[in-house]
């Protein structure tokens, strides 16, 4: 009993190890591939002079975050200010949790689920969690004392709350169809069979519009909108606070995609293999499956960056229109559809 529950603790800490740093590395190079990507885009050169092809230049970023000065201004509310920073990075990283990443591994002769907390519900604690960033934002406004960071603050506040809704709304056919609020499962599923965004194309359309709004990407950057508001809620941070705003941003970034992936692109599934084929390939087949599942969050990263450097800020009543108006009737429609194509 003793060794089952030791090999228990040890391998959900390899994988608790593994999956964080994982995100915290994917966290750290995207501000390198959105400036390569932009300048890509806009014909120009970026970061080319930090090592090879400018490689380390997150590393130089990060050292010049840790050695700069961490001041507090004089007229914040400093508990709040202080904790707003970390209250951004930590729901990101437990929806990382429940997130399958490949399919089970062999260790010592027992399969071993590649998701940290293989839960029934893992849906619901994703969104329970992701409901709860917010709060970073809007703490982080007002405990400012500046207008321009509680203008973000409250911007974000209307935001997140708004697509949360419909972010909600687009995944409950994939949920009716499947029978179960399991995550692995869902990933099994269309291994096995289809890929949900061929059977589910307006819930994949919903929860991808409703992702960028929840990660504030543009277009939906509302709570910062530097030229409106400076740099909205962190207009008052410097040092690593500052940068953990971008380290929060980035890793919801990364959840995001992995979620895009399990939920709609088959999770570590790969064309023309099966359940059995991924089993009888053993740990290679892991393998195969995590670098399917990467490649594909890689993909959706990059539409992150692409988009952002494609479509103009939307203005405010544009950003609550498209929600209420387009975007939650589309993922009611789509419900309806569902549930009438899985009548018995």
């Amino acid at each position: 009993m003793s060794d089952n529950l030791l090999f228990i603790i040890g391998t959900n800490l390899a994988k608790i190890i593994l999956f964080t740093h994982l995100v915290l590395i994917f966290a750290a190079y995207m501000p390198w591939v959105e400036r390569k990507v932009s300048a890509w885009m806009q014909d120009r050169v970026g970061p080319n002079r930090v090592g090879y092809a400018g490689l380390l230049q997150p590393i130089a970023d990060a050292l010049k975050f840790i050695f700069k000065e961490d001041a507090i201004p004089g007229h914040v509310e400093k508990v709040l200010f202080v904790l707003a920073p970390a209250m951004t990075v930590i729901p990101a990283l437990l929806i990382l949790a429940v997130i399958p990443f490949a399919p089970p591994v062999k260790v010592l002769g027992e399969s071993v689920q590649m998701v940290i907390a293989d839960l029934d519900t893992g849906i619901l604690f994703v969104f329970a969690i992701s409901s709860l960033s917010v709060y970073g934002i809007t703490f982080a406004g007002w405990a400012s004392n500046n207008k321009y960071s509680l203008l973000g603050g409250v911007r974000s506040s209307a935001q997140m709350i708004s697509y949360e809704v419909c972010l909600g709304l687009s995944v409950v056919g994939i949920f009716m169809a499947a029978q179960t609020l399991r995550l692995t499962d869902i990933v099994t599923l269309q291994v096995d069979g289809v890929w949900n965004i061929f059977t589910q194309p307006i819930g994949a359309l919903v929860f991808i519009v409703a992702a960028f709004a929840e990660t504030n990407r543009l277009p939906f950057d509302l709570p910062e909108a530097e030229t409106e508001l400076v740099a909205g809620y962190h207009t008052e941070y410097g040092s690593m606070k500052f940068a953990m705003f971008f380290a929060g941003e980035y890793a919801a970034m990364f959840v995001f995609s992995a979620l895009v992936a399990v939920l709609f692109l088959g999770g570590w599934d790969v064309p023309f293999m099966s359940n059995a084929t991924f089993a009888a390939l053993g740990n290679w087949g892991v393998v195969i499956g995590m670098l399917s599942f990467l490649t594909k969050v890689c993909a959706f990263l990059f539409f992150y960056v692409w988009v952002r450097w494609t479509i103009p800020r939307f203005r405010f009543d544009q950003l609550m229109h498209l929600g209420w108006k387009v975007l939650l009737p589309l993922a009611l429609v789509n419900v309806v559809i569902t549930g009438l194509w899985n009548l018995p």
